[in-house]
């Protein structure tokens, strides 16, 4: 039986995951307490109509959530193939949604940030090992096709390609990261200056240069060796940051100029986390 098991922060997605599941047939069950779920499996292989399902486990069960670990083995040895998608998102990112929908935290009575800090405190070690999707740049439709593709057969990864500025902090999610930083800076250019790395000025300015082309010669070789390495692993979903000082300019440019090279062997996503706030 293939088995995914669906956890993560509440306001994550976790209701659109297991809307995606379920239209590619997986069976589906919303937070089962833990302890059934191994009956809940023995049962459906002993009807034998079921081959995909799917647990949604949150921390609304948290008294069992210590016994995560030995379940969790326990389940792996009984042979069936098992994955665990953690959903996260920033913090920020979870107290819009929630503001947004007008929906009341399920830790918290008034205080939804109280609720977040409790509910990633319950999660954290389910999140160890896990196949952590950061949905906060992701719209519902981007959410399902990710899902759909890497269990629905075809196990594609998704890429999301990310541009920031050092200046600003580190993105919270990502595989790899790259600085940049010692790249010629259009910011130091007056005409160039107000404009961003998606501008084809700024973007040959950068990458043009002789660090630059060989800069994303390097990336763009790393990439193709590392990528499928992290799909044959089983991650579904990779994220590649790139920073410079502001995250304008140099960041962006590379970014663009990857998405181009890389665009038609891989579902790429872009996100230029600070375009917006300059050098």
């Amino acid at each position: 039986m293939q088995i995914v098991i669906v956890t993560g922060m509440s306001g994550a997605g976790k209701s659109t995951a297991l809307r995606a599941l379920e239209d590619i047939e997986f069976y589906c069950v919303d937070n089962m307490p833990l302890p059934f779920v191994g009956e809940l499996i023995e049962h459906l292989v002993q009807e034998g109509d079921v081959d995909k399902l799917a647990v949604a486990i949150d921390a609304r069960q948290r008294r069992h959530l210590p016994g995560w670990r030995a379940e969790l083995a326990r389940l792996r040895n009984t042979g069936h193939r098992l994955q665990v998608m953690f959903l996260d998102a920033a913090d920020d990112v979870l107290l819009r949604r929630f503001s947004e929908t007008r929906r009341r935290h399920p830790l918290s009575r008034e205080d939804i940030s109280e609720g977040l800090r409790l509910d990633r405190e319950i999660m954290a070690h389910l999140r160890e090992g896990a196949d952590v999707v950061d949905t906060g740049a992701l719209n519902p439709h981007q959410l399902k096709a990710i899902i759909q593709d890497h269990y629905g057969g075809t196990g594609r990864l998704a890429v999301t390609l990310v541009s920031f500025g050092f200046k600003h902090g580190l993105p919270v999610e990502f595989n790899l990261v790259f600085d940049v930083r010692f790249l010629p800076n259009p910011f130091f250019e007056p005409l160039l200056r107000p404009r961003d790395g998606r501008d084809a000025d700024v973007a040959r300015y950068v990458c043009d240069s002789p660090a630059g082309g060989e800069l994303v010669d390097h990336l763009e070789r790393l990439l193709r060796f590392s990528l499928p390495q992290f799909q044959q692993e089983g991650k579904l979903y990779v994220t590649i940051a790139i920073g410079c000082t502001g995250g304008r300019h140099r960041s962006v440019a590379l970014v663009e100029e990857l998405r181009r090279r890389l665009g038609g062997e891989w579902d790429i996503l872009v996100r230029h986390r600070d375009v917006a706030r300059g050098e």
